[in-house]
Formats: C-alpha cells, sequence, structure tokens
C-alpha cells in the first residue's frame, strides 16, 4: 500500500529518536550515516560551495545543527586538512546518545561535539561564520521551524551563512528511497534504523512550496538531486 504524500505525516516518528530505541541498532544507524549521507546529502558540495571559499580568507567557525553522529562535520574537517586551511567545527545534538557515539568516534578529527538546544548558544551570545543542519527540519512542526530558523540567524557573524538541507517530499523520493535501499536492508543496512527511518523521514518532510510558506522573508529554498531542498539565508553586514 502506498503512503499518502500529500501531507506532511506528522504524527509519525523516527524509531531511531525513541528514548528506549536498541543501544545496537542506533550504533549501527549512526556508522552508516557516513556512507548514506556522502551518497544523498554531499557533503563535498557543500564543501566546495560554502566552505572553502570562506575558509582561504581567514579562520571561520562552522556548527552544524542535529549532527547526529558527527560524520558531515568530520567529512568538513578532512577536507579543510586535504586543502591546508583551518576551521573551528562544532557538532550539536540534543541527543546525548547521539554526541556520546560521535565524540567517541572522532578519530582526530578534532570536532568539538556539544549537547544542547540551539537556544543555549543564541543565549551565550556565540557565533559562528557557517551555521548548517542536514536532516533536521523535517523533525520541526511549522511554530518549530520559525523559531530554529529566527535562532540559527542569531547565530551568524556578519558576512555569514546559514543553509538546511531536507528531503523534499514526493512520491518520486518516497519510491526511489525505497527502491534503492531494499537491495541492502539484508546486508549493509541490516540491524540498523536507516531503511524504516528514511521513509519515515520522507513522509514527514516539507515540499518546497511549503518551506517558503513556512520560512520568514529573506530566507530562499532551493531544489537539489536527488530529491533535495535548501533553506539558505546570507547575513549581511548591515543584518540585524
Amino acid at each position: 500500500m502506498r503512503p499518502d504524500l500529500r501531507a506532511r505525516a506528522t504524527a509519525e516518528r523516527e524509531l531511531m529518536d525513541a528514548a528506549d530505541a536498541d543501544p545496537a541498532m542506533l550504533e549501527r544507524t549512526y556508522e552508516r550515516f557516513r556512507l548514506v549521507n556522502a551518497i544523498v546529502s554531499r557533503p563535498g558540495a557543500v564543501y566546495r560551495r560554502d566552505v572553502r571559499p570562506r575558509a582561504r580568507r581567514r579562520r571561520i567557525r562552522v556548527l552544524d545543527v542535529g549532527a547526529g553522529g558527527g560524520d558531515l562535520c568530520r567529512a568538513l574537517t578532512g577536507r579543510l586538512r586535504r586543502d591546508g586551511v583551518d576551521a573551528d567545527v562544532t557538532a550539536l545534538d540534543l541527543d546525548p546518545r547521539a554526541v556520546a557515539w560521535a565524540r567517541a568516534h572522532d578519530d582526530g578529527a578534532g570536532v568539538v561535539y556539544r549537547c544542547a538546544p540551539v537556544s543555549e548558544l543564541v543565549a551565550g551570545g556565540e557565533g559562528f561564520d557557517i551555521v548548517l543542519s542536514n536532516h533536521l527540519l523535517h523533525h520541526l512542526g511549522e511554530a518549530e521551524l520559525r523559531r530554529f530558523l529566527a535562532d540559527t540567524r542569531r547565530l551568524v557573524a556578519p558576512g555569514g551563512l546559514v543553509a538546511h538541507h531536507d528531503i523534499a517530499r514526493s512520491r518520486l523520493a518516497y519510491a526511489a528511497f525505497a527502491a534503492a535501499t531494499l537491495p541492502f536492508a539484508g546486508t549493509l543496512l541490516r540491524g540498523s534504523f536507516i531503511r524504516p527511518d528514511g521513509l519515515t523521514s520522507i513522509r514527514r518532510s516539507y515540499t518546497a512550496a511549503e518551506l517558503s510558506a513556512a520560512a520568514q522573508p529573506g530566507w530562499s529554498v532551493r531544489r537539489g538531486f536527488p530529491a533535495r531542498l535548501e533553506l539558505r539565508w546570507e547575513r549581511d553586514d548591515g543584518d540585524h
């Protein structure tokens, strides 16, 4: 039976977010995120377009919100080192299980791992040149989304950037993910939450039109391949 994708499935929840999620499956999910995100989220493109140009001018501060197992942050620090440029990279997540796993698997990347809400960083007056998120927006209702966008804007220094990346809800995205992961369900993805949670995430995700309607003025929505959305805001020196 095909799911109804006409509206967000806001009542559904990812299995890995449950407080009683199986620890072994959770760890395997974090381990496999690196491979899945390398294909789906394309951190190399984010690095080439947004991170490297800024890092070449000066040492920059990067924040990844909802970083999970920290694979995006470690990928960014690896590329920065290969290019001989420096940045301070922080992985932020609300789930202490994710933060503990990411910290234990840093492997010398030098990422700073923190367990805190974005609002705590805002209250502390912290600032970053780039604020990123990946697969976080679909976890938020519209009111939560508006508060989150306002908070991430407040964290950005003059000339900085906020770029939130997520899945675009569509029948094609759901069918493609279901078909692409099915051959690996009993092997590479076995014992993880990636396949069922990925399908749930697509059902919970926003469309481009829904994101545009929920975002405040100044934000732009960009479509990408495969079935990707980017909600983007860049701060000029005159922005407050």
